[in-house]
């Protein structure tokens, strides 16, 4: 499958994410913060590569170091990440 160009910048919502990340970032439309998740619907970790293909675009940044778990990436959606799943994001 193909991966969507890295254009940066306000472009970021113009590109298209691939089924996996377009999954990954519609979980945190429901969350508080837009916070994206740690694992999918089926307990399984969300691959890194997803995580770090959403950042790399703009539809994702991280949010704050885990602890617990420093090798985990806690993110949250950008305003460009709730474009590209065809969302306006919330107010401020």
């Amino acid at each position: 499958m193909d991966q969507p160009l890295h254009l940066g910048g306000d472009n970021a919502a113009a590109l298209r994410p691939t089924d996996p990340q377009r999954r990954y970032l519609e979980r945190g439309v429901n969350e508080p913060g837009g916070k994206l998740p740690l694992f999918d619907r089926d307990g399984r970790a969300v691959p890194r590569k997803t995580v770090e293909a959403c950042v790399s675009h703009g539809w994702a940044r991280p949010w704050f170091d885990n602890p617990l778990k420093p090798d985990w990436l806690v993110c949250r959606l950008t305003e460009a990440g709730w474009r590209a799943i065809g969302r306006e994001p919330p107010k401020a």
